[in-house]
């Protein structure tokens, strides 16, 4: 049953694996027996987390990517080819969000958001993807999405768009990479505090949240990591492709 969710000898790369949530999952990946690049805007943390990485004893590797730009996407897959010689997982994961009232929306934050929260998700499948639907490779793409992405959320426009979006490219690659070896999934998180998100959680917001999840609480990074390597085995998830899995504490079950 251990070998169910064994990555050893697997080599994965998270974008965003600098922030809370992700950095999780790459450490997860990591205690599983991947090695695992984060890739990152922010430098610094992903040094950090690649550090966390190498103390479990697999190897980390931290790249800075800006992942709206293809080109960053491209430099930072050749990187990690030449470093671990293959990439059999990857997870995206960058994000940004804002809570600015839908009149208040300027183009300039409309395409920031889309350009970090829907763009980095198309161009890392289009960079990742030509090298894992070559015959002989294959692979898992683990899109994070989220539980504004349908039915929308207050509050967060463009990013409940942009997380729409995800879900849209995860079913639609799932369709046409299913019989080249690449799985493509998403998870739906719920709400788990991290930076991007705490200055919308008012004490309002919080008990609107409250009463609308069954478990009472919100989510901690860890309870991702289960999804994650589920997601991420080929042996634990061989038939699941094109699934948008909840990890949200029943929030999206909920009505009245």
């Amino acid at each position: 049953m251990q070998g169910l969710f064994d990555l050893t000898g697997k080599v994965a790369a998270v974008i965003g694996g600098g922030g809370v949530l992700a950095g999780e999952m790459a450490l997860g990946l990591a205690r599983a027996g991947a090695d695992v690049a984060i890739l990152d805007y922010n430098e610094a943390a992903a040094q950090k987390k690649a550090a966390e990485v190498d103390s479990t004893g697999r190897r980390g590797l931290a790249v800075r990517v800006d992942a709206s730009k293809k080109a960053d996407l491209e430099a930072a897959l050749a990187k990690i080819l030449e470093t671990f010689g293959r990439v059999d997982i990857l997870i995206n994961a960058a994000g940004i969000n804002s809570g600015t009232p839908f009149l208040e929306i300027t183009e300039e934050e409309w395409q920031r958001i889309l350009d970090v929260d829907l763009k980095s998700v198309f161009l890392a499948c289009q960079v990742f993807g030509a090298w894992m639907t070559q015959p002989g490779r294959g692979g898992s793409i683990i899109n994070i999405s989220s539980a504004s992405s349908g039915p929308p959320l207050s509050k967060v426009f463009t990013y409940s768009i942009a997380k729409a979006g995800v879900n849209q490219i995860t079913q639609f690659l799932a369709r046409e990479w299913a019989q080249k070896g690449v799985r493509v999934n998403a998870i739906i998180p719920g709400f788990f505090p991290a930076e991007q998100n705490r200055k919308l959680l008012t004490q309002e917001r919080v008990a609107d949240i409250m009463r609308h999840t069954p478990m009472g609480r919100f989510g901690e990074p860890h309870e991702l990591v289960g999804a994650v390597l589920f997601l991420a085995s080929d042996k634990a998830s061989s038939f699941v492709t094109g699934t948008l899995l909840r990890v949200d504490g029943g929030f999206l079950a909920m009505t009245i």
